[in-house]
């Protein structure tokens, strides 16, 4: 079945995850450099997820330059108490973030993080006024085994569940195959628009009011060579960019795109 078009009026997000990399100087200049070079736009959102430690240098830098939204690339579920190394909501919104990064491959896939977790989180996220944008994503292993739609329904699920349906057409949420990730490899706009239709269908009955406008964003070794294909592609709403975010030349050449 062919998958649903994307509806026309829908800017598209796109999304830096800086990971471990760039300290507050290096955001700082970053950011400079960023603003200098790039003239706000109406027809879309531009969102940097830096480090934690440079998130409130991101915050200065960007001053009054709300067309750039920050997120922070991490949270634990509980507002305050003996965690150490962690951060919380509200301390990531009082540092200036405005998003969360919720179940990212590396986080489940290389500190544990489960789908559990993903929910308390997307929940705390949203009680601290954060627009929790959850990851979702199969292994290459799932793929092969032709469990692609039920790895990601269930995640897309469990992360949902404990917010109330009115909370859940607040969120955003990404598509990142794990086999795709820093490995060159990329799903084909054929591919992510096939999942992403799942995606979406399923926002439909978690979210009956507003699952239909949820941006669903692809992330997965995305480059300026392959960022407008993946754009054109039905359902694919915006892009969540790793590597290719990092220089600000090659991120503004996707961030144009």
């Amino acid at each position: 079945m062919r998958p649903p078009m994307r509806p026309p009026m829908r800017p598209p997000i796109l999304a830096a995850n800086w990971k471990m990399h760039h300290g507050p100087t290096a955001a700082r200049a970053f950011i400079a450099e960023l603003l200098a070079r790039h003239t706000p736009r109406a027809d879309r959102t531009i969102v940097l997820f830096p480090p934690a430690l440079s998130l409130h240098a991101a915050a200065e830098a960007r001053a009054d330059r709300t067309d750039i939204r920050l997120g922070v690339q991490n949270i634990h579920w509980e507002s305050k108490g003996a965690f150490t190394g962690e951060t919380s909501a509200g301390m990531a919104r009082d540092a200036g973030a405005e998003l969360a990064l919720v179940g990212h491959s590396e986080r489940r896939h290389v500190f544990g993080e489960t789908d559990e977790e993903t929910s308390r989180k997307c929940t705390a996220a949203h009680a601290a006024g954060l627009v929790p944008m959850l990851c979702v994503g199969e292994r290459l292993g799932e793929r092969e085994a032709g469990e692609t739609e039920a790895v990601v329904l269930r995640q897309l699920r469990a992360g949902l569940t404990s917010l109330e349906a009115g909370a859940r057409r607040s969120v955003m949420i990404a598509y990142e195959p794990v086999w795709a990730i820093g490995t060159g490899k990329t799903a084909t706009p054929d591919d992510a628009a096939a999942v992403h239709a799942v995606i979406r269908q399923e926002l439909q009955v978690l979210a009956p009011e507003g699952g239909s406008e949820v941006p669903i964003l692809y992330g997965g070794s995305v480059n300026p060579g392959n960022a407008a294909a993946l754009l054109a592609a039905p359902e694919v709403g915006g892009l969540l960019v790793g590597g290719a975010s990092l220089e600000v030349a090659g991120w503004l050449a996707i961030a144009s795109t």
